[in-house]
């Protein structure tokens, strides 16, 4: 071998070493914003691509008032169907009927059985008087006893976790026999979200967890729409909860005249999508 070809093979033989040892940069997958599809009523679903739960989705009535699920698209939802496939969770606010079917519930976990339910406990005690007690679907089904002024709780399901406190149903105290749940849910690209349930507009009964509100901040709350004809329901969601946003759910078919006055954002029409954040997210995935 002559002098040039052996330092050529040497040098070739270095230079694969270094690439060899040389760390390689792997870009991590992004995500884009948290989308909401609203359903009806107080129904939504929220993906992020990596976690999709939804809020009271299943509910037989709207008393003649408020939205309902229509006919397509709650076929598509206790089919699985997409966009409504992979649902991670499924969590239910209260158990009044126009946002909770317990019907619907039960043959829907039956029907996929990788999907978790959050309840109240009032809710699951109802299940159990309607199905079998040791129906296998109560093995999906997370009960939550929490009672009024009780300090909220943290739960998980995969990657995405759901922070709950009980906070009255409107109208107290004449129902403060039901259990109504707000849920701060953050998916596993970062993205957070509130959903209200019929949350009182009473900063009473949100003062009793000062340290729940300021620990996650909120990119966006659905709060129920009352809440911004109030001025201490608008207080609350400006100064209490911690939320980037806030957009109404619970409208009424006929639009009150105040929502519209006012320029309050809220979701209406069954199919409507709401970007969460403007922002998208860096996802590490799980080794």
């Amino acid at each position: 071998m002559s002098f040039r070809r052996a330092l050529g093979a040497i040098a070739a033989y270095f230079g694969l070493i270094t690439a060899c040892a040389a760390p390689t940069e792997q870009a991590q997958p992004q995500i884009a914003p948290a989308t909401t599809t609203y359903l009806g009523n107080e129904g939504l679903m929220v993906s992020d691509g990596f976690g999709k739960v939804m809020f009271d989705p299943l509910f037989p009535m709207g008393f003649g008032v408020y939205q309902t699920v229509p006919e397509d698209m709650h076929a598509a939802i206790m089919a699985a169907e997409a966009p409504y496939d992979s649902v991670d969770a499924i969590l239910v606010s209260h158990m009044h009927p126009d946002h909770f079917d317990v019907n619907d519930i039960i043959t829907y976990l039956e029907t996929h059985s990788d999907t978790r339910l959050f309840v109240p406990t009032q809710a699951a005690d109802w299940m159990k008087q309607e199905t079998d007690p040791d129906n296998p679907i109560f093995d999906q089904v997370t009960a939550i006893p929490l009672e009024y002024g009780d300090a909220p709780l943290t739960l998980t399901v995969g990657q995405t976790k759901i922070d709950v406190v009980r906070i009255p149903h409107a109208g107290w105290p004449d129902r403060a026999d039901v259990s109504n749940l707000v849920y701060r849910v953050t998916l596993p690209g970062g993205d957070t979200v509130m959903h209200m349930g019929d949350a009182d507009p009473d900063d009473t009964h949100f003062a009793k967890h000062p340290d729940h509100w300021p620990i996650t901040r909120t990119d966006t709350a659905y709060p129920p729409y009352w809440f911004f004809l109030y001025e201490a329901g608008a207080g609350i969601l400006e100064n209490r909860i911690n939320a980037d946003r806030s957009v109404g759910i619970h409208v009424p078919m006929e639009l009150p005249p105040e929502l519209l006055a006012d320029g309050h954002p809220h979701l209406h029409i069954p199919g409507d999508q709401d970007q969460v954040s403007g922002h998208a997210h860096t996802h590490d995935d799980p080794e």
